[in-house]
This record gives C-alpha cells, structure tokens and sequence, in this order.
C-alpha cells in the first residue's frame, strides 16, 4: 500500500493527505531506503524518462553529427518552461538539424511559466509546438530518425526504429525486460514506460554509475550528466524544482514528470524515484518537490543551508488571496532503511 508522504495543513490541522510510493536504489539495484510499496507500485515514468530518450541520439552518433552542445542536450533532456531562452534554443537546434515546426509531432500549448504565458498573450502571438515543454525531446527524436535514414514522418509512433531504440535504453537501465515494460502514449504523442518505482529509482542510478549497463550506454550517460548539471536552466527554468534543486544541490541530476513522478541522481551512483498517488504535480505547491527535498535531507544529501535556500519547494506556505499566510505543505514521512 501507498503512505502518507506529504500533508497540507491549515490552522493546524489536516485538510489533505498525498501518499505515495519512494524508492532509494544503489547502482548494483540495492533498494537502500523505502517508503510504501515501490516494488509492487508500477507507474509509468512520463517525462522522468527524458535523459534516457537522450541517450540514442548520443551513443548512436547523431549528436556529433549535427554538433549539439551541451545546452542542446539539456534541452533534450528537458522539461522546459517555454521561456524565450528556451523557445530561441529549441528554434536554433531544429534549424541545426534542417526541420522546420511543421516536421514536430508534440503539439502547441502556452508556457508552462506564468510570466512566459502572459507575455506571449499580451502579444498576440499563438503558443507553437516550440513552446511545448517537450519540443526538446521530439526535436532529438526527429534528429536520431534523420540520422538512421528513416522516414521523419511518424517517428513518435511505439513501431518507429527510433522509439525501438529509445525502448532498448529504457530496458538497459532499469534492468526490466522489452517485453515487461508497459507501454502507454504520453502526453505529447510519444511512447511512455511503465516498471516500478524501484525500478525507476535504479535506472537513476545506473544513469549516474553505469559500469553495469554496455559501453556505448555507459559513455552516453556520462554526457547526459554532464550536459543537465551544467545547464540546469534549459531542463526546466524559472520557479522549477529540477533547476533550482540541480543549481543548489551540486552533482546530481533532477527530472521529474507528469503525475506526480519525481526522480533525482546521486553521484556515486544512488537513484531517488518517487511517486505521488493521486497524481498531484501542482500548481505550486507541489508534494512531490516537498516529499522530495524531505528524502534527500533524511538521505544527508542536502544540508540545512541547501534546503532553505529551496524552501519555496521544501516547505511552502499556503496565503489567501491578501497573501496571509493561513498553512503549509509539509512532508510527513521517515525512510525506513532495507
């Protein structure tokens, strides 16, 4: 069964209760630490799975091809606000690769940011499929489909060689079967996986200590760390708890997903998978960000200071409309070691 993981009380008592599934995962897939049920729990990974989407288009070649730089990779990787700087890298990769907007597959929508959104409306000007927090990806999709010489039409379809290949690096990380792994459509079009929470978590691991995984995965994986830690910024943006946490808690690397999944890497190869039962992933205040920054602190992987200066996502405070601070969202769970 799911626990309790995060509360939101107001006035001192409980109005709201988010449980949920947690998984700590060493590189060898030791489960270290748990919270609820995370090997039974399945759950599909939704945009957790990004850094591993990214992992083709690098051992394949294609990323040297068509020279992507580490921002490109970010961005890849990435769950983006559709920020301007996000929006211009996005239009500048696509260029790079020789598509155009008409080629992309995930759809328009505003900017997940506030502000984003609101400038982009003030000026009249349609949301495009560039300011889908997911063009990153399809654009890394649409290069690996131009580099194997397939057709770039329908690339975001299960039978497409590069989602073949995009599964083949989910299976070589999580440890889980082709053939196990469940398969759903995600929000943007593209083939989203299902395992276990514990399964998720070791995947995260091995991303940051693949000695277990094949060569070509393993120098692959190195990239993808080093391109998410040194631009934080184009994986998420503005107010996002992936960057904040990635800008504050040093090596490690912080993506999460749709539904309430929340996923970190520990250097030295420790995996952190959570996922939040209701599927509860905000507005602000999200619980899985609280339930997160929680774990890593009972983990001793954030000092007091780390976690105060992420204290918007760690603790936040609930205000009425006048801004009177009424409650709070807290974490309401200790790991218990396995």
């Amino acid at each position: 069964m799911s626990e309790p993981l995060v509360e939101v009380v107001r006035a001192g008592v409980v109005e709201a209760l988010h449980r949920g599934d947690l998984a700590v995962v060493d590189s060898t897939g030791s489960l270290l630490a748990s919270v609820g049920d995370p090997v039974g729990k399945i759950t599909y990974w939704r945009s957790a799975a990004k850094p591993f989407q990214a992992l083709p288009l690098i051992f394949s070649g294609a990323a040297a091809r068509w020279r992507f730089s580490e921002g490109d990779l970010a961005l890849v990787a990435g769950s983006h606000n559709g920020e301007r700087v996000h929006v211009d890298q996005a239009a500048a990769l696509l260029a790079k690769i020789g598509c155009n907007l008409a080629d992309l597959a995930c759809g328009a929508h505003l900017p997940l940011e506030p502000e984003a959104a609101t400038e982009l409306l003030q000026t009249g000007e349609e949301p495009s499929v560039l300011h889908n927090n997911c063009s990153g990806k399809h654009i890394g999709m649409l290069a690996l489909a131009e580099h194997f010489g397939a057709d770039r039409v329908g690339y975001q379809f299960r039978d497409h060689p590069v989602q073949a290949v995009i599964l083949e690096s989910i299976c070589a990380f999580s440890g889980v079967p082709n053939d196990v792994v469940a398969i759903g459509i995600d929000g943007c079009g593209v083939p989203c996986f299902g395992t276990s929470v514990y399964h998720l978590a070791w995947a995260f691991a091995r991303l940051m200590d693949p000695r277990g995984v094949s060569g070509a995965y393993s120098g692959a994986a190195h990239v993808i760390q080093a391109a998410m830690t040194a631009h934080p910024y184009l994986v998420a943006g503005r107010g996002r708890l992936d960057t904040d946490l990635m800008q504050v808690g040093g090596d490690l690397i912080a993506k999460g997903g749709a539904s309430g999944v929340h996923c970190v890497g520990l250097s030295g190869g420790v995996g952190l998978a959570i996922k939040i039962e209701d599927g509860s992933t905000g507005p602000p205040p999200a619980p899985g960000g609280v339930a997160t920054i929680a774990a890593l602190r009972q983990l001793r992987m954030l000092d007091d200071a780390q976690v105060q200066s992420l204290d918007a996502h760690a603790n936040p405070l609930l205000r009425s409309v006048d801004g009177q601070i009424v409650g709070e969202v807290r974490a309401s769970f200790n790991l218990s070691s396995n």
